[in-house]
């Protein structure tokens, strides 16, 4: 695991000079209060993002301790969900495709019984086996787009309803041989909260886990809630606004992470599982909600499935509040509304 990056007192200090916001990244937001010797942060490379962590607690090594243990929970719970191991839990479920079930961890398990109901729910706009659509690449220099007939090829493995799941053994089947998962749209928020429960437990009760945007927020800081940035998805390099949220989770999903322009086309990585090609709905959703459970993958699952169904699958929530920013103004519940403050 790469050494976590810890600010102490003394580079606290230097960040004084930024003005009124000490710290900007990925959508959030820390006031000064990092000049304060009570707030310490912990960053590192998590999840193909960065996760940053921002305690208050008057003893520094109480801190450092809960927040070194917070990221290595996270760790450990990334290595067994990413589908780029091939030592992972992800890793083994897809050799076993077509042949036999594999027994997972409780953690695995749990996320994939959330995943099959969402994707219940949405009726397949959230699938987790489109892994299968493999040809894709987002990074450069090896950005690639998948071509029809490779396409045509991959879709029949896309298919939430051949993921079996065995409750009694603990098991999991994938039914078609070359079946893949793909967790990237529901297992940051769980091991972003595996990382507060961590924080919890050490006694860190004023707390912030941030993973790309996802944010898991505890208590507060300074006496006041915590602040978050609402990245505008049409122009991701200003905001929206920006939210006060204690003891909950803000949830973004948007097309602007990952994106390349070929031949004058800008393609995303939020795929449409039916296609197999980038979703032509909205370009961000936010969320905010107490916990993790109500929202956890419905983000993904609106932008596939568009702005008129996606306010249906809101519209049975309580407690949860809504953005939906399409081409034109973005659509916000009554709750958002209200909890919003605009840039």
């Amino acid at each position: 695991m790469q050494k976590p990056r810890i600010i102490d007192a003394g580079r606290r200090r230097s960040l004084r000079g930024m003005g009124g916001l000490s710290l900007l990244a990925t959508g959030m937001f820390v006031r000064p209060a990092l000049a304060d010797p009570a707030v310490h942060r912990v960053s590192q490379p998590l999840m193909g993002t960065r996760v940053d962590i921002v305690v208050q607690c008057a003893s520094a090594s109480m801190a450092r301790a809960g927040m070194i243990a917070a990221l290595a929970e996270m760790a450990r719970l990334e290595q067994r969900m990413s589908r780029y191991r091939p030592d992972s839990e992800v890793g083994e479920l897809q050799r076993c495709a077509g042949r036999r079930a594999a027994r997972v961890s409780p953690e695995l398990f749990a996320l994939l019984r959330t995943a099959a109901d969402l994707s219940a729910r949405s009726q397949g706009a959230f699938d987790v086996t489109i892994g299968a659509y493999a040809g894709w690449r987002f990074e450069a220099p090896g950005v690639h787009v998948p071509d029809a007939v490779e396409l045509a090829r991959e879709r029949p493995l896309v298919d939430y309803r051949q993921v079996m799941l065995d409750e009694t053994r603990g098991e999991v089947l994938l039914r078609r041989p070359g079946m893949r998962l793909d967790l990237g749209g529901i297992a940051k928020l769980p091991i972003l909260d595996a990382g507060m429960q961590t924080l919890r437990r050490h006694g860190l009760h004023d707390a912030m886990v941030n993973g790309g945007g996802d944010v898991m927020a505890s208590g507060q800081l300074q006496g006041r809630d915590w602040r978050v940035g609402v990245r505008d998805p049409r122009a991701p390099e200003r905001l929206l606004g920006v939210l006060s949220v204690s003891n909950g989770v803000v949830a973004s999903s948007g097309d602007y992470e990952r994106c390349f322009f070929r031949h004058g086309q800008r393609y995303h990585h939020v795929l449409n599982p039916r296609t197999g090609m980038p979703t032509d709905g909205p370009h961000g959703v936010t969320l905010v909600a107490p916990s993790i459970e109500a929202v956890n993958g419905l983000g993904a699952a609106i932008m596939v499935a568009g702005e008129a169904a996606g306010r249906q699958l809101l519209a049975p929530l309580r407690g949860v509040d809504a953005l939906i920013a399409g081409a034109g103004q973005p659509w916000m519940s009554e709750g958002m509304s209200r909890r919003l403050r605009m840039a």
